[in-house]
């Protein structure tokens, strides 16, 4: 009886014949396009060492969290660290989740309720998906990034929800996570208020990439008002850990009382809250994200010059996808330029929808030109293969 029931055998046996069975990775020392480490934090001694003088002048030395937020876990340290971020993100209240994947699934497994109905991007991130997949609301979703097939859908629903008093959330991402790409949020923010929907947008991979000190595509584009919840995560350019969701005070209490995964979990220990706050001080001195910035635009500059412009999603984000149809020929493009020492992993379908298999270039602070010029001929080369 120990080995799997048949018909998980069968499944792990489609995904192998598909080329597409997953394994984990090891660390490498190849040069890094592939992590979400944007600007470098998680290997920052200066955060590091901050966080620990942060709790030696907070008097903290333990090391778990002992449980729940609800029960023995709520350590003073959380107060600290949602008062510093709601004030960071210009919002009226944080509430700290322990990763991006529970506070998506904790925030619509429960706010959207039966009769209500949620409009998301075809290309929303899985932890989304599974989130709404707990909900008792109806969903439905619209074409990437289409504000006109999403006012359709929007007008379909809208009189009948309008007559029975139910709701409208609009979900989707200010960076999306496997095209880099960035929908029209001025005029999106613009349509859900002209039809009395609700606005969320997930900003994981806009923090410490876009806006005044990295504080995000929606303070940069100065529409926190207008969003009724904004997701915010610490794993990416942050290169710490957890999330938080920014809000109303109201929507913080009705979370604190009815998000699940939020409710029962162990809360997060002091050190990664103390990694949270010194990283955010670090965000605000740090000449990183100029740096990134700086290599985004090189980037595409030699995407033109190596004559490549066609494969690439546009994106002015630290994601570059380069797609080419297949598992296979992705797979074995990606192999090569990992032996030429760049670590440039593979999107297999069914990741990604079927024949838009792709490379990911994830860009940092710390590339430097001659990286990034050398990956892209290595990359222009292979494709003439």
């Amino acid at each position: 009886m120990n080995d799997l029931p048949k018909k998980l055998k069968s499944k792990l046996d489609e995904r192998q014949q598909a080329n597409a069975l997953r394994f984990l990775g090891k660390q490498n020392n190849l040069i890094d396009f592939s992590s979400n480490d944007y600007l470098g934090f998680s290997k920052s001694e200066t955060i590091f060492n901050e966080a620990h003088k942060f709790l030696i002048g907070h008097n903290i030395k333990q090391n778990g969290a002992t449980g729940s937020r609800l029960l023995s876990g709520n350590h003073h340290l959380f107060s600290v660290v949602e008062n510093m971020l709601f004030n960071f993100h210009n919002s009226n209240s944080a509430l700290i989740f322990n990763s991006g994947y529970d506070a998506n699934i904790g925030f619509f497994s429960s706010i959207p309720q039966r009769g209500d109905v949620i409009l998301y991007d075809e290309f929303i991130h899985a932890s989304i998906r599974d989130g709404i997949s707990m909900s008792n609301a109806k969903a439905y979703k619209f074409k990437h990034n289409d504000l006109e097939a999403l006012e359709i859908l929007m007008l379909r629903h809208s009189e009948f929800l309008s007559e029975s008093h139910q709701n409208i959330y609009i979900v989707t991402e200010s960076v999306f996570s496997m095209d880099g790409d960035t929908p029209d949020l001025i005029n999106l923010s613009a349509l859900c208020k002209k039809n009395n929907a609700y606005l969320v947008i997930d900003e994981a991979h806009a923090i410490g990439v876009f806006g005044d000190s990295g504080a995000g595509l929606i303070q940069d584009l100065n529409l926190e008002s207008t969003i009724f919840a904004r997701i915010i995560t610490f794993g990416k350019a942050m290169g710490c850990h957890g999330a938080a969701i920014l809000g109303s005070e109201t929507l913080k209490q009705y979370l604190i009382n009815f998000s699940r995964s939020f409710i029962y979990t162990t809360a997060l220990p002091p050190h990664s809250l103390a990694t949270i706050h010194s990283a955010y001080h670090e965000l605000v001195e740090s000449k990183n994200i100029g740096n990134l910035h700086q290599n985004i635009r090189f980037f595409k500059a030699e995407i033109i010059k190596y004559k490549l412009e066609h494969l690439f999603i546009e994106s002015n984000s630290a994601i570059h996808c380069c797609v080419i149809s297949g598992n296979e020929k992705i797979k074995f493009i990606a192999e090569k330029l990992q032996e030429k020492g760049f670590d440039v992993k593979p999107i297999l379908s069914p990741t990604v929808p079927k024949d838009q298999e792709r490379l990911r270039f994830c860009l940092h602070s710390y590339n430097s030109s001659e990286e990034i010029s050398e990956v892209l001929k290595a990359l222009s080369n292979l494709i003439l293969l």
